[in-house]
Parts: C-alpha cells; structure tokens; sequence
C-alpha cells in the first residue's frame, strides 16, 4: 500500500508561481513513474507532466516551457514547478504514482490562478 501525500496549491495571480509536491510513502514498493495530472470543473482529468524512473519527462503541449516537473527519488518525492501560470491552469491537481502492477492517486490540491 502507498500513500501520497500532497501540498502546494494555493490562490495566486496572472504570472506567478507556485510548486507542488507529492511524497509517497509505504513499504516494500518500486516506482516506475510519477507524474501530475489536473481536473478542471466540468472538464475531464488530464495529464500535465510525468517524469519516468530514468528521470525522462513528457509534458501537456499546454504547459510546455513553463512547468518543470523533477523527482527525489531518495525520499519518493515528485515537484511541479508552475511558472508563469494563467487563469486556465485553474484546476484541481493530483499526483499519480504508477508501480510495476499498480496505481495510486493523491487526494488532490486546488490550485487557482486570478487575472
């Protein structure tokens, strides 16, 4: 069993930025990848960024050069660097944490930005 315990989101303004974090935490388990998704209201869960176990990343075309998604793997945890952030990264993000047969979610943390 994981659990993924996440911070960061928060209100902030039109070109400002925030970082998100995600530790998990258990026994016995091997990541294979970590990664941020976001749900916005009446819009479906999207992935935003995922970093692998061999730190290779891909991210949303929509965050592309503002993000930076990055790992500590000695302590399980997953950043999100958000800069320059607009009124449509407003969304509920949740880390995602993908072992070898399973997948864990974390409870998610609002994150809005005003214009």
């Amino acid at each position: 069993q994981v659990q993924l315990v996440e911070s960061g989101g928060g209100l902030v303004q039109a070109g400002g930025s925030l970082r998100l974090s995600c530790a998990a935490s258990g026994s016995g388990f091997s990541i294979r990848s970590m990664g941020w998704y976001r749900q916005a209201p009446g819009k479906q869960r999207e992935l935003v960024a995922v970093i692998s176990s061999g730190d290779n990343t891909n991210y949303a075309d929509s965050v592309k050069g503002r993000f930076t998604i990055s790992r500590d793997n000695a302590k399980n945890t997953v950043y999100l660097q958000m800069n320059s952030l607009k009124p449509e990264d407003t969304a509920v993000y949740y880390c995602n944490v993908r072992l070898t047969l399973l997948s864990y979610w974390g409870q998610g943390t609002q994150v809005t930005v005003s214009s």
